[in-house]
């Protein structure tokens, strides 16, 4: 080996065994640190104490004021010294133990050099600690220089009973790439929510901005609240752009890490009008109907958004439309149900049968615009009558039983509220919730859980637009900043066949001519019942009695547009017989009649 090489390895070691020193060095002076700011108070208390005992007793001839001293020398005792005292009565230690051992004057002097030496590696190591122990190399701006002097626990202790806190204390605060973090110690008289209610007070102590977000959440342990300054953003500087290379949904505001919601997940999208709801659908869209096993179908009555994406996805933007969609999805539910291998979890999504992703773009309209819808029917007797027909029951069957089959429900609307905005036999069943700014606490609530504000998950305090919080049972409450697709990209993007139930085969669709064999002595052979018609015929035959069609609704679980439907199919048929009074009945097949 080369003397460069030595010397080349030396460094290496020694960058190795300084950065190592210097880690051990910060996690110490950060260990002091939390104990002095925790335990400096109880020396006060006890200075109280003793100051109370001095006055009751000055002579100090009780019990009373001898408890007092030995408490405070005991509080004394367990507040530990700063790291940089530590460090100077550690050499000074060394140095007199150096003078009074080696009475020889050249060794003395080593000796002082050595601990010289070493006094000043450890001062150096500490200030090195102490410089990189908050900033992690980021650079206050003027707005968070005063804010984090304010929050200095000297500047807290002098305002805060003014400003109506008193009896909170905070620690040293923290810039990090998300905003300037804190914790703040609660005596008896406050709780965390006491003091996010109190966000007003805090705000006029600090001299903050009206349009600063400030959060306030429970700490990491009893007695302590955590509050947070978002004065940046790690999402600051990203391209925000959507682009088929950037597909995420958007960015952790805190983390900076690509936020992604996969497929298959029951979901619900709420915001304000003017939040950016319909932008940050788009992404979650755009994969939704990509690929050859997805397939997309958008329920927009206000014929906006939907409009968007007819080139990709089925849309059924007019209240019958609806009606005949949601037929048509949860007729495919229950056929794949009813296939479905014997063990197996899921549908195995093919081109043929892909994974739909049902899209409802504001709720409430279609609460109340495809709720009873005027539809005339053929009777048994070959006359029309009127009847409504809601598109709800359908849906309400699809979110509670479709993620086996593979169709998914994603609910979006600017009103959540139950029964109002969201249906009461959908809400439950929803499994991912993105919230963007909403109008008040309730309407975070219904979003994102009655324990959103208690846990931070505060919607209503929200930028608006394009900021969002997802929660689905992994993430923290940290806002996400979404990404935009314009609307010319989502048009220029590639042409996709809608999924129907009725869709033609290739042969036909390409307008080739078809071959028909007819033959006069052999019947036509009976068509094939699916899904709905089986459940609706087999409820028939297994009752006693003849039976009215509005109670297959109760035997079979269906919607009653389901029923309606296999009971059109069964009676033209003739597999069911419908009885002047509207009482229905299966027809007897050739082996019955024989027997």
């Amino acid at each position: 080996m080369s003397q460069s090489q030595v010397w080349r390895t030396h460094r290496q070691y020694a960058a190795t065994a300084a950065r190592w020193s210097a880690d051990r060095w910060r996690k110490e002076a950060d260990r002091r640190r939390t104990l002095r700011a925790e335990r400096k108070p109880l020396v006060r208390d006890a200075r109280r104490a003793l100051a109370t005992a001095r006055a009751i007793d000055p002579e100090g001839v009780t019990p009373l004021r001898h408890r007092a001293e030995r408490e405070l020398r005991t509080a004394r005792r367990r507040v530990p010294d700063p790291l940089w005292v530590f460090a100077s009565k550690t050499a000074a230690a060394l140095g007199v133990a150096g003078y009074v051992w080696l009475p020889t004057v050249s060794v003395r002097a080593w000796v002082w050099t050595a601990v010289a030496v070493v006094a000043a590696v450890t001062a150096l190591t500490v200030v090195a600690a102490v410089r990189g122990r908050d900033t992690t190399g980021l650079a206050p701006t003027a707005e968070e220089r005063a804010l984090l002097k304010r929050l200095q626990p000297q500047h807290w202790k002098e305002h805060a009973e003014q400003r109506g806190l008193a009896g909170t204390l905070t620690g040293r605060p923290k810039l990090t790439e998300a905003g300037i973090v804190v914790a703040v110690r609660l005596d008896g008289t406050w709780t965390a929510t006491k003091l996010r209610g109190a966000e007003d007070h805090v705000r006029s102590l600090l001299g903050a901005r009206t349009g600063l977000r400030i959060q306030i959440k429970a700490g990491k342990q009893g007695g302590w609240a955590e509050l947070i300054l978002r004065t940046r953003s790690a999402a600051d500087g990203d391209d925000l752009m959507w682009t088929p290379e950037r597909r995420s949904l958007g960015i952790d505001t805190v983390t900076g890490e690509q936020v992604t919601v996969p497929l298959g997940e029951r979901l619900l999208i709420a915001g304000r009008s003017g939040a950016g709801k319909s932008v940050a659908s788009r992404p979650l869209l755009f994969d939704a109907s990509e690929g050859e096993t997805n397939a997309l179908v958008i329920i927009d009555l206000k014929r906006v958004e939907g409009r968007l994406w007819d080139h990709r996805a089925r849309v059924a933007s007019t209240p019958h439309e609806v009606i005949d969609v949601t037929d048509e999805l949860e007729t495919e539910m229950l056929e794949r149900l009813s296939v479905l291998p014997k063990g197996q979890d899921t549908w195995t999504p093919t081109p043929d049968r892909p994974r739909i992703t049902v899209v409802v773009d504001e709720g409430a309209e279609v609460m109340t615009a495809a709720d009873k819808v005027p539809y005339e029917m053929a009777t048994a007797d070959g006359k029309t009558r009127t009847t409504t027909r809601s598109a709800l029951p359908a849906l309400e069957s699809i979110a509670r039983m479709g993620r086996a089959a593979l169709i998914d429900l994603w609910w979006m609307t600017q009103k959540p509220t139950i029964g109002d905005g969201i249906p009461k036999q959908i809400a439950p069943q929803i499994g991912v919730s993105i919230c963007l700014a909403v109008r008040t606490p309730a309407e975070a609530r219904v979003v994102l859980g009655e324990d959103a504000q208690a846990k931070g998950w505060n919607a209503d305090e929200l930028p608006v637009p394009g900021v969002a919080l997802i929660r689905d049972g992994k993430r923290k409450p940290d806002p996400v900043k979404v990404r935009y697709m314009d609307k010319a990209v989502v048009i220029a993007l590639p042409d996709r066949t809608p999924w129907s139930r009725t869709a033609a085969t290739p042969t036909e669709a390409a307008g080739a001519p078809t071959l028909t064999l007819v033959k006069d002595t052999v019947p036509d052979p009976a068509p094939a019942v699916d899904g709905a018609s089986a459940r609706v015929l087999k409820a028939i035959e297994t009752t006693d009695q003849p039976v009215r069609q509005k109670d297959l609704v109760t035997l079979t679980g269906l919607s009653k547009g389901a029923v309606s439907k296999a009971v059109k199919a069964l009676t033209n048929d003739g597999t069911v017989m419908r009885s002047p009074d509207g009482y229905l009945n299966a027809i007897p097949g050739d082996d019955t009649a024989a027997a």
